[in-house]
């Protein structure tokens, strides 16, 4: 266990209950065991890791999901396994919270950046270093959402380790002098952990909450609601994104002159 490759071929299948063998080459994340659930049964596949940290499931095609938890450490956790793997690409579907008025519930963000407010990407990358996705990747994903008829913005997101700060005015009136269209917990260090590990990333983010007024921040009557309206299309977009971006899409890595 002394190298970075023995430590994650390990810890991968330790954290997950899945072989390395068993992951596929194109990687669906999430926060949510719902979108784990909906995902295996819409294949009839097997969730694995019930009795570990994360849960995955794997379809026919090789497409996997994986729960990672919530939070930036958690994500920079993962990002960091899945160089064990080393799949073409990684797509997180995760949830945010609306800070500009025109950024609706039920639309989709594909963030074009992600500020670095969370602190665990300090680890990895001096903070001069923007956290961006794959390009080529989410030009695929914008192909997808504009199919699917559904509304998405592009922007930028702040990226927080701070779950509750809905009550502070001070770090609310700091959100909007940075123009951000949303706020979510995980996007930057999915972006910049996977630029560490030379994954191809991005992320697909659904707007549940409102938070920057008390009658929008999200309780569990709301999220159930957002879920029951949004969350399978979500799954869905996602699913066409990479299951068809090997094929179909431009290769996200550019070539080498």
């Amino acid at each position: 266990m002394e190298t970075k490759a023995s430590i994650v071929n390990n810890w991968l299948p330790r954290y997950t209950g899945t072989p390395l063998e068993e992951f596929g080459d194109y990687i669906l994340l999430t926060n949510f065991d719902d979108y784990v659930r909906r995902f295996a049964n819409r294949f009839n596949a097997q969730i694995r890791g019930l009795d570990r940290p994360m849960q995955t499931c794997t379809n026919q095609d090789g497409l996997t999901i994986i729960n990672f938890g919530i939070g930036s450490p958690n994500a920079a956790t993962i990002m960091d396994l899945l160089s064990g793997v080393q799949p073409k690409g990684v797509l997180f579907l995760g949830k945010c919270g609306g800070i500009k008025r025109s950024t609706e519930i039920g639309h989709f963000i594909l963030p074009t950046a992600a500020i670095r407010g969370e602190g665990t990407s300090d680890d990895y990358f001096p903070p001069q270093v923007p956290a961006l996705p794959s390009f080529k990747l989410h030009k695929f994903v914008s192909e997808k959402i504009v199919e699917s008829g559904m509304e998405y913005r592009t922007g930028v997101v702040y990226t927080t380790n701070r779950r509750v700060w809905e009550h502070d005015i001070s770090f609310k009136r700091k959100l909007r002098q940075l123009r951000v269209l949303a706020i979510d917990m995980e996007t930057a260090t999915v972006f910049m952990v996977g630029l560490m590990n030379n994954i191809a990333r991005g992320a697909l983010l659904l707007v549940s909450d409102k938070p920057m007024t008390p009658e929008g921040v999200k309780t569990e009557k709301s999220d159930k609601i957002i879920s029951d309206s949004f969350v399978d299309i979500h799954i869905d977009i996602g699913i066409k994104a990479m299951s068809e971006i090997g094929s179909k899409g431009e290769q996200i890595k550019h070539f080498h002159f």
